[in-house]
């Protein structure tokens, strides 16, 4: 062995710490280390959830072959993300002591979507996805990948309500806030908080020194939960949870959790041994679990059927594509195309008392022709989050935001002392708003801000599903295309269009694109 250990990680800022954590160690035990760090598959590739990539110890096998060419001569790994079957000529040299086993959930407002039928949250864990829906059903599960610190990112960067962690992980890199709840009900990853390293098995003098900073109690316990790991034959892949402690009767509890992807089947298994008996115990709870259905819920979840083909009618973002479970294919193209107008300046610095947007293209237009600083608004008003959000961050304070035009019209019939507004539209648009303030003694002044323009695209026969977020998208695919589908809507209005052409009609119960996805992928979902 050289004079310094060269002690591998993963060039994330929690895999650098748990490296300097076991750096620190063995440097208090005299010995001279360097930490060398590279960067996975798992941290390279972030457009998928990791059950979908197929690879066994993505976050491992890059440090694997580093070491079996004499790179480096260990490695620190999160316990979880270790295959159950280590490379031929690497072990295990030592399981430090367990920190936080649970997993978090981080929020972006409060909690109070927990009891509320619409919530969207993220994470690239199946196990998590399949428990988070196994408790709440009507929630929509997006995908979120990325080291800690990035995901964490997304998440306040998102509409999303919350994300899941692992405790562990933002507790050592401190970025645990106020904003988050503790999930107890959760089984957490077999090994979830406990840190492995693993050396050559041919250097035996390391393995020695490695073996003073091994916590037998910690090693124990999740020797247990991979052990059932692997006689369900589960990896990635499976949405499997185990836990394992010893409580102060010197006695080994342990709870094991199989389930389906989509969460609606969950098999449990709880068991308590003496400190001594437990040598089988991880492999007899994986066994009962087999035989209480188990064996059949592994392959459904083992066999990967044809995929039911989706298309939509608006570009998604990756992460909207994602919300559909991997037995589902969706393509989605614009099927209507949005030109922004060039509204007078004169227009627009005039001073305007109150102003409403109900979309993002009227404030796109505003902005390529005047600065911010330039509009004279007093009020502004608009129609959904997402239009707040961007009004917010390029033009100025918002003064009231309605989910949908009925109740943006309210409100203004109550609250508005000058009865009368400038409202930037296209030159398609619903009536509803207008109709509606006017039945209210509201003057409407209409700008016309962006012309919308047909843009049909051609889909596959087999295509199953259609997903439509406008009257005109409805009106742009019929000109090329058939109607022996379902039509999946983002409101009734768009719905009433879709129903003089498509026998099935759905429409979701919030007019928001993640709403829609949810609706189809619920249906097309295996």
């Amino acid at each position: 062995m050289s004079n310094t250990i060269r002690i591998g990680t993963r060039d994330s800022e929690l895999a650098l710490w748990q490296a300097n954590y076991v750096k620190r160690q063995l440097d208090a035990l005299g010995h001279k280390t360097k930490i060398i760090a590279v960067k996975s598959t798992g941290d390279i590739i972030l457009d998928k959830p990791l059950y979908e990539l197929g690879i066994t110890g993505i976050f491992t096998k890059t440090l694997d072959i580093a070491m079996l060419s004499g790179d480096i001569d260990i490695a620190v790994h999160s316990m979880k993300d270790v295959p159950t079957a280590l490379p031929k000529g690497i072990v295990q040299a030592a399981v430090l002591k367990r920190a936080n086993s649970m997993d978090i959930l981080a929020f972006n407002d409060n909690e109070e979507f927990l009891g509320a039928p619409e919530a969207i949250i993220a994470t690239g864990s199946l196990r998590r996805k399949a428990q988070w829906l196994n408790r709440f059903p009507t929630h929509t599960v997006v995908d979120l990948r990325g080291n800690v610190n990035s995901r964490m990112q997304k998440l306040e960067n998102s509409n999303w309500n919350g994300a899941i962690f692992a405790a562990a992980g933002l507790d050592r890199i401190n970025l645990e806030t106020e904003n988050t709840v503790g999930l107890t009900w959760m089984t957490p990853a077999p090994a979830q908080g406990a840190l492995m390293i693993v050396a050559r098995e041919e250097n035996e003098e390391l393995r020695e020194i490695l073996a003073e900073l091994n916590h037998e109690a910690t090693e124990t316990c999740v020797t247990i939960e991979r052990e059932f790991l692997r006689t369900l034959e589960g990896g990635c892949t499976a949405p499997i949870g185990a836990f394992a402690y010893i409580n102060k009767e010197d006695e080994v509890v342990f709870k094991g959790v199989l389930l389906s992807k989509d969460g609606k089947q969950k098999i449990e298994v709880a068991k308590t041994v003496k400190l001594g008996k437990h040598l089988t115990l991880g492999e007899d709870c994986a066994n009962k679990v087999l035989e209480k259905g188990g064996k059949r819920l592994m392959g459904q979840l083992n066999h990967t059927p044809m995929p039911a083909q989706v298309y939509a009618t608006k570009k998604l973002t990756a992460e909207q594509a994602q919300m559909f479970d991997s037995s589902v294919k969706v393509d989605s193209e614009d099927f209507i195309k949005i030109n922004l107008t060039r509204i007078p300046r004169p227009v627009l610095k005039a001073p305007h008392k109150n102003v409403i947007f109900t979309s993002k293209n009227g404030i796109e237009a505003l902005i390529q022709n005047v600065t911010a600083g330039e509009l004279q608004f007093d009020n502004i008003y608009c129609v959904g989050r997402k239009t707040k959000r961007l009004i917010e961050k390029r033009i100025g304070e918002v003064t009231f935001s309605a989910p949908n035009a009925k109740k943006l019209a309210e409100y203004l019939a109550d609250n508005l002392e000058t009865k009368e507004v400038t409202y930037f539209c296209g030159d398609i648009r619903l009536d509803e708003l207008p109709t509606l303030l006017a039945e209210n003694n509201i003057e409407v002044t209409e700008i016309e801000a962006y012309k919308t323009t047909l843009a049909p695209r051609e889909v596959e026969k087999d295509t199953k599903a259609i997903l439509f977020f406008s009257p005109s998208g409805v009106q742009s695919y019929m000109q090329i295309n058939d109607t022996n589908k379902t039509a999946y809507c983002i409101g009734e209005t768009t719905a009433e269009e879709a129903r003089k052409h498509f026998t099935e009609v759905k429409v979701a119960d919030m007019r928001t694109v993640e709403s829609v996805v949810a609706l189809a992928n619920a249906d097309y979902q295996k």
